[in-house]
């Protein structure tokens, strides 16, 4: 959901919350239907406090989730580069491949991984160039101090990575569950309803209408802003994008450039694998 169908949303849901209330106030006796003006004053204050506060938890959720998404990818790419600068300290009979498969792992998180989080298509699918990687170095018998180190230093590595990765992956599910979502509609339409009994035939148009109208507008802006945290994957204004992947793809380009490694690598630029 961008900005723009987020701004229609909200201005059609005020526009019929506001000739809701015209029209109720048509037939409204003076003084609205409620004869104690402070007794109902008080119930939508528990009504109205009840939504917020629970819409509060619901957004701190939801952001949190949010940020550990932002978190991971940044996460990953990190750990992607610092991957490939320990793949140069492994055994030659893996390191050129491990270079290779590092770096169209990259390119598979960019242009197959995140377009199917947008999606929703992800699931519990797995990088194939992750496996790929584990059976490479099965290959590996480091025979100097240095390559031990680097065999034992890419293995914690690819578990941080593989961490990383679960962070990103886990925001694209939603962490809102359904029954949430109907209790908070279901207290939106009930202070809605209850607002309609505040038409009064006696005040003007426009006092009615900024009455619901506001309500409406900050509640149905809220819900909004919920959806966005608990979709943080989309083609919109203030989604994640995989700007971080996308500059270890040129950093790792850059290093292949700079240290010489000439062989091309076992992926399409989309980082499919070749003869697949």
């Amino acid at each position: 959901m961008g900005i723009a169908l987020a701004t229609v949303i909200v201005v059609l849901a005020a526009g019929v919350a506001v000739g809701a209330m015209l029209l109720v106030r048509r037939r409204a006796p003076e003084g609205s239907h409620f004869k104690d003006g402070d007794r109902a004053a008080g119930v939508f204050g528990v009504l109205a406090t009840g939504f917020s506060i629970l819409l509060g938890f619901v957004v701190f959720l939801a952001f949190t989730s949010y940020d550990n998404s932002r978190g991971g990818a940044e996460s990953e790419a990190v750990l992607v580069v610092q991957q490939y600068e320990t793949a140069q300290f492994l055994p030659d009979s893996v390191s050129g491949r491990l270079s290779g498969e590092i770096a169209c792992y990259a390119r598979s998180v960019v242009h197959d991984e995140w377009p199917a989080m947008e999606n929703g298509t992800l699931a519990d699918t797995f990088n194939p160039w992750g496996f790929r990687m584990f059976q490479t170095l099965l290959t590996a018998e480091p025979s100097t101090p240095a390559e031990e180190t680097a065999y034992g230093k890419w293995m914690d590595q690819s578990s941080d990575r593989q961490d990383a990765r679960n962070q990103r992956v886990h925001g694209a599910e939603g962490v809102v569950p359904t029954p949430l979502w109907m209790v908070l509609f279901l207290t939106a339409g009930v202070i809605f309803v209850f607002l309609l009994f505040f038409a009064d035939s006696e005040e003007h148009g426009v006092v009615q209408g900024m009455l619901i109208g506001s309500v409406v507008t900050v509640i149905v802006a809220s819900l909004c802003l919920l959806w966005f945290l608990d979709n943080p994957f989309h083609r919109g204004v203030g989604s994640l994008r995989p700007v971080a992947m996308e500059r270890t793809i040129d950093l790792i380009d850059d290093a292949r450039a700079a240290i010489g490694q000439a062989e091309p690598l076992p992926c399409t630029p989309e980082g499919e694998p070749l003869g697949e």
